[in-house]
């Protein structure tokens, strides 16, 4: 990395936080306010990630749990939760990687499944999931390649409906453009999941003084609760948007796309949506 910066004469900043970014449509340059200094720039890369800010839910009760409650954001390791009864509150990437390693170390995980999610290997024919998606993408329309990868994922997987884990109808790429919702990456988990292992329990629907109440009117008692709730981006409360020609960022669902001089690297999933977008709006 530090001979990539030296190649490059690139001379990073440290020890600076964003506190805004504006675009001068009279200047024709963006400007970036930290702490100590102000930039001016006729480009703007956005490159903090999806997964910024933890998402904290409001569900019923959870102040009455006597046990530990925790984000997955601050979770270590499953050493801590050795032999306990505890409940995963999310059934995406987090909450899947969580449910597993909880598993090693001899926990009981119950995983909490309120909608439905794609589960795709995590990789196909020896390579990962993300590079066939994206290579197909260059050839095939977007419909085929869903088809395609949901195809594998059948045939690798199984019918992940028979374990409590229903598909949506939308396919994962698809989805992801319309909501921003990714697919879960299987890691391990689906095979705990068939072993019984991990237990795929119904939506929440109150947290109690000593467990949960489900939404099939089961009542279940837990040692601890872990929200794996997902991520939000922090961009929003620095980056100011005016859509201006082609100096603007438009704003997705999840993820910022692609206009003009502001370029946000982001997750692969992605890169359809703002070409779409782009071509649409600037």
């Amino acid at each position: 990395m530090e001979s990539y910066a030296k190649h490059f004469s690139i001379e990073p900043k440290f020890k600076q936080s964003v506190l805004g970014a504006e675009f001068d449509n009279l200047t024709g340059f963006w400007m970036v306010k930290t702490q100590d200094f102000q930039y001016f720039s006729r480009w703007l890369i956005v490159a903090t990630g999806e997964n910024a800010e933890p998402v904290i839910p409001e569900i019923h009760g959870i102040e009455k749990f006597q046990g530990p409650v925790m984000h997955t954001s601050v979770y270590k390791s499953g050493s801590e939760f050795q032999k306990q009864r505890v409940l995963v509150v999310g059934c995406g990437n987090s909450g899947m990687e969580v449910s597993l390693d909880l598993c090693r170390y001899n926990a009981s995980p119950h995983m909490v499944v309120r909608n439905s999610v794609h589960i795709l290997p995590r990789e196909m024919f020896g390579v990962s999931t993300f590079s066939v998606a994206m290579a197909l993408l260059k050839w095939l329309p977007l419909g085929l390649v869903d088809k395609f990868l949901l195809m594998v994922a059948n045939f690798t997987l199984g019918n992940t409906d028979r374990l409590g884990l229903r598909r949506p109808k939308t396919g994962p790429i698809e989805l992801k453009n319309a909501t921003g919702k990714s697919p879960v990456l299987d890691v391990g988990a689906l095979s705990q999941i068939k072993a019984g292992k991990i237990k795929v329990v119904e939506g929440v629907k109150e947290i109690t003084k000593n467990g949960a109440k489900f939404m099939d009117g089961q009542e279940r008692e837990f040692d601890s609760i872990i929200l794996a709730t997902g991520y939000k981006s922090n961009v929003p409360s620095w980056l100011k948007m005016e859509c201006q020609g082609h100096h603007s960022l438009m704003v997705g669902r999840r993820e910022w796309i692609v206009c003009g001089g502001v370029h946000e690297k982001g997750h692969p999933w992605n890169i359809i949506r703002c070409r779409e977008n782009c071509q649409r709006r600037c």
